[in-house]
């Protein structure tokens, strides 16, 4: 890195401006408790205040004038454009504000934890952590199946004579070092993990605010519209970063690696040699937690494709749609360049001093008087086209459920065009849409690799087929 991109991360780096700031021990002390050792999503904001409250009433009973502002007073400073450590919003259906940590926040309190002095640093553990990543990337990427063939019977080999040696009382126990330094390894990286996802949701974050700003911009056709945003949805789940995530939030569903995990920490926590992080009892429920945060930021892509369906929004009044389309296309023109705060955005005339001499003024000229009728004649009444109203057409999305319930058993999976099949489409092009949109909780569509075609009847009795990615269908 060079002097310059070091300076302009001094400057515009929210974690780095928080470890600047002049009450940087209160936000990382109060912030860091409540998001991030607890895990926890996003808290109302009245909430937040009153536990905010009671953290400074514990401060004051040693220095009263330390942090004089008021609770709600430092929320909104925190979440201010210029900090970013807090990220202030309404969720969907709450007309309460919530505040959210951000990753710079979680940035600069790891960065914080890591200046303590540990006691104990591991090194062998993580050693052979290493060596089994190499084993992984060199097996796992070899595609001759007789050197595969060989490293299998190889490892086979192996666990024969460790089995052999078990079976006859000989084999090898780890010791209360090696225990402990593979805990604290352990430890540190499920709590990286649960800051990963922190990262990895505003990413998607990002994602899903470039499709509101293409829907507020836009001014070509619906359909074109729909394809731009089908087409995020679909390069969002084939990064890197997708693919590695719905691997992860796959596993974190199983039923069995579920079980599997409940054992081993059960079983950890309990062994004396280690001195046990209780908040770690329950992490894998922690990353269940973070991992459907995640997705439901990745949902709110397909909720955009509902909403854009639904000819309602269309049908209201013209004038006010426009005015919000105006509001929102400067908003997104001032938002990387907003103007100074002493300039409004108008342009007044100054006003000038009308210089009148005396003898220019006109004489008393009485006037008749003048009845004013203020009753402004009706205008005559139109004839109200209801077609367009007539004509909307309603996606029933409980029907759809109701299809997928129907054709898939829990915990499997089907493919979109097997259940259209079964169940043909009624509503059109809105109606495969509306199978995208379904977020129910025993439910996934997940949009993968490879096109499908679906055929459906519209209203005139023309056979038309669509064209789309293929889409499965996931019962938990």
């Amino acid at each position: 890195m060079d002097t310059d991109e070091i300076e302009r991360l001094r400057d515009r780096n929210p974690a780095w401006r928080l470890l600047r700031a002049r009450n940087a021990p209160l936000v990382l002390s109060f912030l860091g408790q409540r998001f991030i050792d607890e895990n926890r999503g996003a808290i109302a904001a009245d909430e937040l205040a009153s536990s905010l409250d009671d953290h400074l009433h514990q401060l004051h009973l040693i220095d009263p004038e330390r942090y004089p502002s008021d609770p709600a007073a430092y929320l909104e400073d925190w979440a201010a454009p210029e900090s970013g450590w807090l990220r202030r919003f309404y969720p969907a259906r709450s007309d309460e504000v919530h505040y959210e940590a951000t990753p710079a926040l979680e940035k600069a309190y790891r960065w914080i934890e890591s200046l303590q002095a540990r006691e104990f640093i591991g090194t062998e553990s993580r050693l052979h952590t290493l060596v089994d990543l190499l084993r992984q990337i060199v097996h796992g990427s070899e595609t001759d199946p007789e050197a595969r063939i060989a490293e299998l019977h190889r490892r086979r080999e192996a666990i024969d004579a460790e089995l052999h040696e078990a079976e006859s009382g000989r084999f090898a126990v780890l010791d209360d070092t090696a225990l402990r330094e593979r805990y604290q390894q352990f430890s540190s990286t499920a709590r990286e993990l649960l800051s990963d996802f922190r990262e990895v949701e505003q990413n998607f974050r990002v994602l899903d605010r470039s499709a509101r700003e293409k829907i507020a911009a836009w001014e070509a056709g619906k359909g074109e519209l729909l394809a731009e945003l089908v087409t995020s949805r679909t390069d969002i789940a084939a990064s890197d970063q997708g693919r590695s995530f719905q691997a992860f939030y796959d596993f974190l569903l199983s039923e069995d690696r579920q079980d599997e995990l409940a054992t081993l920490l059960g079983r950890v926590q309990g062994m004396p040699q280690v001195e046990a992080d209780r908040r770690l009892r329950r992490v894998h429920h922690d990353w269940a937690d973070a991992a459907e945060r995640t997705q439901r930021t990745v949902r709110t892509l397909s909720e955009q494709l509902r909403r854009f369906l639904e000819d309602q929004t269309w049908l209201e009044n013209r004038r006010v749609l426009d005015l919000v389309r105006a509001v929102e296309a400067a908003a997104l023109a001032v938002r990387e360049s907003p103007p100074p705060a002493n300039d409004l955005g108008l342009v007044v005339d100054e006003p000038g001093v009308p210089i009148t001499l005396p003898m220019e003024r006109p004489l008393y000229d009485p006037q008749p008087a003048v009845e004013v009728d203020s009753m402004v004649a009706p205008e005559p009444a139109e004839k109200a086209s209801l077609d367009a109203l007539l004509g909307q057409r309603f996606v029933d999305t409980a029907r759809l459920v109701e299809n997928i319930r129907a054709v898939v058993p829990p915990r499997t999976t089907a493919a979109l065009d097997d259940i259209v099949t079964l169940y043909p489409i009624e509503e059109g092009v809105a109606e495969v849409l509306g199978y995208l949109a379904l977020a129910e909780d025993d439910i996934s569509v997940h949009v993968g690799d490879g096109d499908m075609t679906v055929d459906y009847q519209d209203a005139t009795g023309t056979m038309r087929r669509v064209r789309m990615p293929r889409v499965t269908v996931t019962r938990r």
